[in-house]
Protein backbone atom coordinates (compact mmCIF):
# COMPACT_ATOMS: atom_id res chain seq x y z
CA UNK A 1 0.00 0.00 0.00
CA UNK A 2 2.76 2.36 0.48
CA UNK A 3 3.86 2.15 -3.25
CA UNK A 4 1.65 4.86 -4.19
CA UNK A 5 2.20 7.35 -2.04
CA UNK A 6 6.42 6.75 -2.56
CA UNK A 7 5.47 6.95 -6.28
CA UNK A 8 3.59 10.13 -6.17
CA UNK A 9 6.62 11.48 -3.73
CA UNK A 10 9.50 10.36 -6.15
CA UNK A 11 7.63 11.49 -9.23
CA UNK A 12 7.06 14.80 -7.63
CA UNK A 13 10.68 15.27 -6.60
CA UNK A 14 11.82 14.41 -10.12
CA UNK A 15 9.46 17.19 -11.66
CA UNK A 16 10.82 19.58 -9.19
CA UNK A 17 14.56 18.66 -9.80
CA UNK A 18 13.81 18.72 -13.50
CA UNK A 19 12.21 22.08 -13.16
CA UNK A 20 14.69 23.83 -10.96
CA UNK A 21 17.75 22.34 -13.25
CA UNK A 22 15.64 24.06 -16.41
CA UNK A 23 15.49 27.50 -14.81
CA UNK A 24 19.42 27.09 -13.73
CA UNK A 25 20.31 26.58 -16.89
CA UNK A 26 18.35 29.64 -18.30
CA UNK A 27 19.05 31.63 -16.04
CA UNK A 28 22.78 31.17 -16.07
CA UNK A 29 22.35 31.59 -19.83
CA UNK A 30 20.88 34.94 -19.64
CA UNK A 31 24.11 36.49 -17.34
CA UNK A 32 22.82 35.94 -13.74
CA UNK A 33 25.19 35.57 -11.03
CA UNK A 34 25.35 31.73 -9.58
CA UNK A 35 25.58 33.57 -6.19
CA UNK A 36 25.99 37.29 -4.58
CA UNK A 37 28.68 39.00 -5.66
CA UNK A 38 29.50 39.30 -2.29
CA UNK A 39 31.21 35.71 -2.09
CA UNK A 40 29.02 34.33 0.43
CA UNK A 41 25.92 31.95 0.26
CA UNK A 42 23.71 32.89 3.37
CA UNK A 43 20.54 31.18 4.12
CA UNK A 44 19.06 34.34 5.44
CA UNK A 45 19.56 37.93 4.46
CA UNK A 46 16.51 40.29 5.97
CA UNK A 47 17.61 43.37 4.65
CA UNK A 48 15.43 44.52 1.92
CA UNK A 49 17.60 48.33 0.84
CA UNK A 50 20.41 46.13 0.09
CA UNK A 51 22.94 45.18 -2.49
CA UNK A 52 22.37 41.61 -1.11
CA UNK A 53 18.70 41.36 -1.28
CA UNK A 54 17.33 38.76 -3.65
CA UNK A 55 20.78 36.95 -3.92
CA UNK A 56 20.98 34.72 -0.85
CA UNK A 57 18.73 31.30 -0.50
CA UNK A 58 15.90 32.88 1.45
CA UNK A 59 14.91 36.56 2.10
CA UNK A 60 11.70 38.57 3.11
CA UNK A 61 9.93 37.59 -0.09
CA UNK A 62 10.31 34.15 0.13
CA UNK A 63 7.09 34.52 1.75
CA UNK A 64 5.46 35.64 -1.30
CA UNK A 65 6.39 32.50 -2.98
CA UNK A 66 5.21 30.28 -0.61
CA UNK A 67 1.79 32.50 -1.17
CA UNK A 68 2.49 31.96 -4.65
CA UNK A 69 1.96 28.22 -4.13
CA UNK A 70 -1.53 28.75 -2.10
CA UNK A 71 -2.87 30.25 -4.95
CA UNK A 72 -1.36 27.88 -7.76
CA UNK A 73 -2.53 25.40 -6.12
CA UNK A 74 -5.91 26.55 -5.41
CA UNK A 75 -6.20 28.21 -9.60
CA UNK A 76 -5.25 24.29 -10.67
CA UNK A 77 -7.86 22.33 -8.32
CA UNK A 78 -10.42 25.47 -9.98
CA UNK A 79 -9.50 25.19 -13.23
CA UNK A 80 -8.24 21.42 -13.24
CA UNK A 81 -10.01 19.25 -10.82
CA UNK A 82 -10.04 15.98 -12.27
CA UNK A 83 -6.17 16.37 -13.05
CA UNK A 84 -3.83 14.43 -11.06
CA UNK A 85 -1.74 16.54 -8.29
CA UNK A 86 1.07 15.45 -9.65
CA UNK A 87 0.29 16.96 -13.16
CA UNK A 88 -1.14 20.25 -11.14
CA UNK A 89 2.12 20.31 -9.73
CA UNK A 90 4.30 20.48 -12.79
CA UNK A 91 1.96 23.24 -14.47
CA UNK A 92 2.34 25.49 -10.72
CA UNK A 93 6.45 24.65 -10.80
CA UNK A 94 6.39 25.69 -14.78
CA UNK A 95 4.37 28.87 -13.99
CA UNK A 96 6.73 29.88 -10.73
CA UNK A 97 9.84 28.88 -12.94
CA UNK A 98 8.98 31.17 -16.03
CA UNK A 99 8.02 33.68 -13.68
CA UNK A 100 11.43 33.56 -11.84
CA UNK A 101 13.15 33.87 -15.81
CA UNK A 102 10.67 36.64 -16.85
CA UNK A 103 11.30 38.59 -13.78
CA UNK A 104 15.28 38.78 -14.43
CA UNK A 105 14.93 39.93 -17.51
CA UNK A 106 15.79 43.81 -18.12
CA UNK A 107 12.42 44.59 -18.95
CA UNK A 108 11.33 43.64 -15.81
CA UNK A 109 14.42 44.47 -13.50
CA UNK A 110 13.92 48.09 -15.23
CA UNK A 111 10.07 48.05 -14.23
CA UNK A 112 11.06 47.61 -10.49
CA UNK A 113 13.69 50.05 -10.64
CA UNK A 114 11.19 52.74 -11.90
CA UNK A 115 8.02 51.85 -10.38
CA UNK A 116 8.87 50.53 -6.91
CA UNK A 117 11.02 51.03 -4.24
CA UNK A 118 13.63 48.76 -5.13
CA UNK A 119 16.11 50.77 -6.61
CA UNK A 120 19.00 48.86 -5.86
CA UNK A 121 17.83 45.78 -7.63
CA UNK A 122 19.51 44.01 -10.05
CA UNK A 123 17.77 40.89 -10.50
CA UNK A 124 18.07 37.56 -8.42
CA UNK A 125 21.19 35.43 -7.88
CA UNK A 126 20.30 31.95 -9.64
CA UNK A 127 20.25 30.46 -6.43
CA UNK A 128 17.40 32.84 -4.66
CA UNK A 129 15.87 32.46 -7.89
CA UNK A 130 15.86 28.41 -7.45
CA UNK A 131 14.85 28.73 -3.90
CA UNK A 132 12.04 31.34 -4.61
CA UNK A 133 10.49 28.42 -6.70
CA UNK A 134 11.05 25.93 -4.01
CA UNK A 135 9.32 28.61 -1.92
CA UNK A 136 6.02 28.18 -4.09
CA UNK A 137 6.64 23.85 -4.11
CA UNK A 138 6.80 24.11 -0.65
CA UNK A 139 3.65 26.37 -0.58
CA UNK A 140 1.73 24.20 -3.08
CA UNK A 141 2.44 21.38 -0.68
CA UNK A 142 1.25 22.82 2.34
CA UNK A 143 -2.30 24.05 0.56
CA UNK A 144 -2.67 20.53 0.10
CA UNK A 145 -2.19 19.64 3.39
CA UNK A 146 -3.55 22.14 5.45
CA UNK A 147 -7.11 22.79 5.95
CA UNK A 148 -8.21 25.79 3.69
CA UNK A 149 -8.70 27.67 7.12
CA UNK A 150 -4.90 27.44 7.60
CA UNK A 151 -3.85 28.39 4.47
CA UNK A 152 -6.15 31.27 4.51
CA UNK A 153 -4.39 32.84 8.16
CA UNK A 154 -1.07 32.05 6.98
CA UNK A 155 -1.56 33.81 4.03
CA UNK A 156 -2.95 36.83 5.54
CA UNK A 157 -0.11 36.34 8.20
CA UNK A 158 2.53 36.62 6.03
CA UNK A 159 0.86 39.75 4.04
CA UNK A 160 0.55 41.57 6.60
CA UNK A 161 3.58 41.17 8.70
CA UNK A 162 5.77 41.54 5.88
CA UNK A 163 3.39 44.38 4.64
CA UNK A 164 4.10 45.59 8.09
CA UNK A 165 8.06 44.83 8.29
CA UNK A 166 8.95 46.22 5.10
CA UNK A 167 6.42 48.27 4.01
CA UNK A 168 6.32 45.69 0.53
CA UNK A 169 4.54 42.14 0.35
CA UNK A 170 3.19 40.08 -2.59
CA UNK A 171 0.00 42.28 -2.59
CA UNK A 172 1.86 45.96 -3.27
CA UNK A 173 4.65 44.33 -5.28
CA UNK A 174 1.89 43.55 -7.65
CA UNK A 175 0.20 46.74 -7.55
CA UNK A 176 3.16 48.76 -7.80
CA UNK A 177 4.96 46.28 -10.94
CA UNK A 178 1.28 46.96 -12.62
CA UNK A 179 0.25 50.07 -11.97
CA UNK A 180 2.92 52.38 -9.60
CA UNK A 181 0.92 54.47 -7.39
CA UNK A 182 2.97 57.97 -5.81
CA UNK A 183 0.66 57.58 -2.54
CA UNK A 184 2.21 53.95 -2.34
CA UNK A 185 5.74 54.73 -3.10
CA UNK A 186 6.18 57.33 -0.64
CA UNK A 187 4.41 54.97 1.40
CA UNK A 188 7.36 52.48 1.10
CA UNK A 189 9.81 54.89 0.76
CA UNK A 190 9.06 56.12 4.22
CA UNK A 191 8.21 59.87 3.66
Amino acid sequence: MTAVPNARINTGLLIAAGMLALQAAALLAMGRVPICTCGTIKLWHGVVQSAENSQHIFDLYSFSHVIHGFIFYFLTWLILPRAPIMLRFAIAAGIEGAWEIFENTPFVIERYRAGTISLNYYGDSVINSLFDTASMMAGFVLARRLPISAVVVLALAMELVVGYWIRDNLTLNILMLIHPIDAVRAWQAGT
